[in-house]
């Protein structure tokens, strides 16, 4: 069984020993993010574990009929989260996540006292609004009594966790563990020692007993609490693996578990990644390096935007069925509305990691259609793609291919075609639909024993959608008009709050 933990859904499916989903055996709940103007992004994390439980409930209800047994439970979740718990072990602080931007002033403080670029090499993450540093000392400073009741810093699959293994009342027996992967999210993980690290947190007003202690992803919990034991009988004493992050997962599940393949995936935001094991020395500019596990290393880049710019424009523009929708896109003219969209609705992560930075569309006329916009914006997303690949293509091979997955991808074809050709690459699209919630699956059979490594797995790559080298050329001149207006706006916006 693998649960998956997104910002906008919860998920459980059932995988088979080649990780392959049962047909009939999925569930999901809806889950909601809370956010306000002054940059809060934020969700309740029982609501989200209530809606795990139900998820968990109504697969194993389906799966009394299957005739296998289940052999163990994998997660990951959407990463980059904390939230604070008392001594019992629950929630003191709502989930913080990684889409708040309230942390931006603690980021710019953090580059004044710290090199950052020799924090980016030994951790793999630049100061920003999405990690653990700002986000610490940004809850010190504004909720200093919450801040205080929390005894300890844990992620959302920490959580679960804590909630399923619960010992006693007191929380003994109770030591979590967080997997090398999430870790690596945060911002406070030495990505080549493997332990947290001391300097940054020797500047923040957590200590490293307030950590969870790091562990490998194949080492798994057993023995549910009675509550979970009597309701959930079937998963009584199966392993249960530590979380990973959704990205890593997306990677593996996707096929993309050496250099050689790309993973692009988009769903609510978007990131660029590929899995190697080789030492990264340095990692390139504007890009982070985290972990799958102890072995793999995953750099790449993360945009804030993805389907989310697609969600926002739909229900802002009112506009018609996805597939209708989709229909009229691709019969417009590439980069031919005379617009120039920066996407940032959640603010920058990669390349310019500006926390706070905001959306902009130039060149609005009385010509301008719904239509027009949201084809801008879709456009204006793919070219932050190419921001990323453009310094990735130092740790690919000559013949690397790019493998798309993810709702935002599948659902829209047209946007395949445009990142294909604003990248000037091929890119095939996963056949996998939930490629998270695979490659955890995957990760977890690996640690089984029921495969020796994850690239045995078949990858289930569709066709490759072909780049047109006349778009890519108009659109190659479209993302240095981006470019313009990036450094014209958010980079006078970076200088003038320092």
């Amino acid at each position: 069984m693998a649960l998956t933990i997104g910002s906008s859904s919860v998920r459980a499916l059932l995988f088979d020993c080649l990780g392959q989903a049962v047909e009939g055996m999925t569930a999901r709940q809806s889950c909601r993010l809370d956010t306000t103007t002054e940059g809060a992004a934020e969700a309740d994390p029982d609501e989200i574990l209530d809606h795990v439980w139900r998820c968990v409930d109504e697969v194993l209800g389906r799966a009394g009929q299957l005739s296998a047994r289940i052999e163990g439970v994998a997660t990951c979740t959407f990463v980059s989260n904390v939230l604070g718990v008392d001594e019992q072990g629950q929630a003191v602080t709502p989930l913080m996540t990684y889409a708040d931007t309230r942390a931006a002033d603690e980021a710019d403080r953090l580059r004044r006292e710290f090199d950052e670029e020799a924090v980016r090499q030994r951790t793999g993450c630049v100061f920003h609004t999405s990690y653990l540093p700002a986000q610490f000392r940004w809850l010190a400073r504004a909720r200093p009594d919450v801040f205080q009741r929390a005894v300890q810093w844990i992620s959302i699959g920490e959580y679960m966790e804590r909630q399923l293994f619960y010992s006693d009342a007191s929380g003994n027996g109770n030591e979590t563990g967080v997997s090398y992967s999430v870790a690596s999210w945060t911002g406070l993980l030495d990505r080549g020692k493997l332990v947290w690290d001391a300097p940054l947190l020797a500047a923040l007003p957590v200590n490293v007993e307030q950590l969870s202690p790091l562990i490998d992803v194949d080492v798994p919990r057993r023995g549910l609490r009675d509550g979970f034991s009597n309701r959930w009988p079937a998963l009584r004493d199966v392993p249960w693996f530590p979380a990973v992050g959704d990205g890593a997962a997306a990677n593996v599940g996707s096929g993309c578990v050496t250099s050689a393949r790309v993973a692009l995936t988009m769903g609510t935001t978007t990131a660029v990644r590929l899995v190697t094991e080789e030492e990264i020395a340095h990692v390139p500019d504007g890009l982070w390096c985290y972990r799958v596990d102890g072995q793999r290393l995953l750099p790449g880049g993360a945009l804030s935007e993805g389907g989310n710019v697609f969600a926002w424009m739909r229900d802002t523009l009112q506009l018609p069925r996805e597939r209708d929708v989709d229909d009229a896109l691709a019969r417009m003219v590439p980069d031919g509305h005379g617009l120039t969209v920066l996407p940032l609705l959640a603010g920058e992560r990669s390349p310019g990691w500006v926390g706070d930075a905001r959306a902009t569309l130039r060149g609005l006329g009385l010509a301008t259609t719904p239509l027009h916009i949201l084809r801008a914006s879709m456009e204006g997303v793919a070219y932050r793609i190419a921001l990323i690949f453009d310094r990735l293509e130092p740790l690919l091979p000559a013949d690397f291919h790019v493998v798309g997955s993810g709702g935002a991808l599948r659902n829209s074809p047209v946007w395949v075609q445009i990142i294909a050709d604003v990248l000037g690459q091929p890119v095939a699209v996963s056949e996998v639909e939930e490629a998270s919630a695979r490659g955890a699956a995957l990760l977890a059979l690996e640690a089984l024993g029921a495969m020796d490594d994850v690239t045995e797995a078949p990858p289930f790559v569709g066709e490759s959608i072909v780049s047109d080298g006349g778009r890519y050329a108009r659109y190659r001149d479209a993302v240095k008009r981006q470019r313009i207006l990036y450094k014209t706006l958010v980079d006078r916006q970076d200088t003038e709050r320092a």
